[in-house]
């Protein structure tokens, strides 16, 4: 199985909703496409062999991929879209107030320059409620950077892990985050990420704003921010049309493009896989 399948506990969500259980799970035979992006669906320099099939969250970006030459795709929806299947109904939203708010984030092998100072004040400034700051792991490991919002006042967390060649995968990584976004009323970032589309369809009001920081040897191939900015510009603001928000991250997680278990088990490889038992 690619590394990547394994971030965010992407093939631990999709094994249960397969009804393979909360082992580690199955090898699968393909690449998922691991976060929201505005090009082929799989990440930039990652390593490609030709003619394995590409899983991927959208039509729109099953076109995209077959414009520069993919064809072994198959659209089924982004996995977050099965955790809302598996967890329809909890917590009461009767119980959001206030903000999440992500940061844009680094990773092991690229650092994110940028104002948290003057980020922190616009949040102050924008914000009507109790804001809650989500740092990614490797921005919440960094205390300069998770003091900086704790001083603001802001409850600051982390989701977990989202794991590397394998190891160290939080499992529930995407579970947490659906308990959070779900907590609260608003979701707010400084770019339109996956975190953005997770909140729309958990139910948060969004809103995208601020500086949008520097991603070092940031790939430019696809537009960068500037295109998307350009191509969704109704997303970007501190408010936003609720109903044109919801139409669009619908399309963008493929949400009418969950498939059924069994039509997944195929799919991923897992067909002749043995379901775990239910008990009564």
């Amino acid at each position: 199985m690619h590394h990547a399948n394994h971030f965010y506990g992407h093939a631990h969500v999709l094994a249960r909703y397969t009804g393979l259980g909360d082992g580690h799970p199955p090898r699968i035979n393909g690449y998922v496409q691991h976060g929201w992006n505005i090009g082929d669906g799989l990440a930039p320099g990652h390593p490609y062999a030709d003619r394995t099939p590409s899983l991927l969250w959208s039509e729109q970006t099953r076109r995209r991929a077959w414009s520069v030459g993919r064809r072994n795709v198959a659209v089924i929806g982004a996995p977050f879209a099965y955790l809302l299947a598996m967890r329809p109904d909890d917590p009461p939203s009767e119980q959001r107030e206030g903000t999440i708010w992500y940061p844009f984030h680094g990773w092991e092998g690229q650092h994110v320059h940028g104002d948290h100072k003057k980020l922190i004040a616009l949040i102050q400034e924008t914000e009507p409620g109790p804001v809650t700051v989500c740092l990614y792991w490797h921005e919440y490991g960094m205390r300069t950077v998770r003091r900086l919002y704790e001083n603001a006042g802001f409850r600051v967390i982390c989701h977990g892990y989202r794991g590397h060649w394998w190891k160290n995968t939080d499992p529930y990584f995407l579970d947490k985050q659906l308990t959070e976004l779900r907590r609260h009323r608003r979701v707010a970032s400084n770019r339109l990420t996956s975190a953005i589309f997770y909140g729309i369809a958990a139910g948060c009001e969004p809103a995208v704003y601020g500086d949008p920081m520097v991603l070092a040897n940031e790939d430019p191939t696809f537009g960068g921010t500037a295109r998307i900015r350009r191509q969704w510009p109704e997303l970007h603001g501190p408010a936003v049309d609720l109903p044109t928000a919801v139409a669009i991250a619908r399309d963008e997680l493929g949400l009418d493009h969950r498939c059924t278990p069994a039509e997944l088990r195929e799919l991923l490889g897992w067909a002749n896989l043995q379901e775990e038992p239910v008990d009564d």
